[in-house]
């Protein structure tokens, strides 16, 4: 076992059972001060996480990966939060150029190897983002099913720990937090798009589907990779 796997389980024996308020506190404020990061998608949900780092501290890095093949309405939404919660470290990284010219020349990949196109645009980037800090810090809930469902608040994961402070909210806690601080929703949230990754692989959830069922639909495929060993 790595030591990183240790430290998780010994600060989630520590502090697992804070709600997500105090545990980013601890966390970034405490435990890994100037040595974290926020990771966000400025997904459907995103605005929740980056409301209560901002309540911490509005100048916590955070990472945004700009995969080149992000709806036009995520890249406003991720401006408008940003002004609204006044945050002042949102750095965006993007794919290498000259991968993007070797593996993917035609801007396609996504549909002829989703796997690798995940890989050259979220996972190659995210990881060169991540280079100097030992913690960041995801979205990531149980209720979003699959691999997530026994998800706990802290977990590692190649050498770094993870975050993970609002796993075990529900979609009722979810909604409220967004009427009580009155944040802006993303557009395509009122178009039934419940889980938003990249523009070509992902569609709206159709009634009685999981949360992120539009997301590579008719694939084998539930992650992006980022999350993953």
């Amino acid at each position: 076992m790595e030591f990183a796997e240790v430290q998780a389980s010994e600060l989630q024996r520590k502090y697992g059972y804070l709600d997500a308020p105090e545990l980013l506190e601890v966390m970034i404020k405490k435990v890994f001060y100037g040595d974290i990061t926020i990771v966000s998608s400025f997904g459907t949900e995103a605005a929740i996480l980056l409301a209560l780092v901002s309540d911490i501290d509005s100048s916590t890095p955070v990472v945004f990966v700009e995969t080149g093949k992000h709806f036009p309405e995520t890249l406003a939404y991720r401006d408008k939060i940003i002004s609204t919660l006044k945050l002042t470290a949102v750095k965006s990284v993007a794919p290498s150029p000259i991968d993007l010219n070797v593996h993917d020349p035609d801007g396609d990949l996504w549909s002829k190897n989703p796997n690798l196109c995940c890989y050259l645009r979220k996972v190659i980037s995210l990881e060169k983002a991540l280079a100097g800090f030992n913690c960041w810090v995801t979205g990531r809930k149980q209720i979003h099913s699959g691999a997530r469902t026994n998800l706990q608040k802290i977990d590692s994961l190649n050498g770094r720990i993870k975050i993970n402070p609002l796993a075990d909210w529900d979609q009722q806690r979810i909604k409220s937090e967004f009427t009580s601080r009155r944040l802006p929703l993303h557009p395509l949230s009122e178009k039934n798009y419940t889980s938003v990754g990249c523009l070509p692989c992902t569609r709206p959830t159709k009634s009685g589907e999981g949360y992120r069922d539009g997301r590579w639909s008719g694939i084998e495929k539930t992650e992006c990779g980022i999350h993953n060993d």
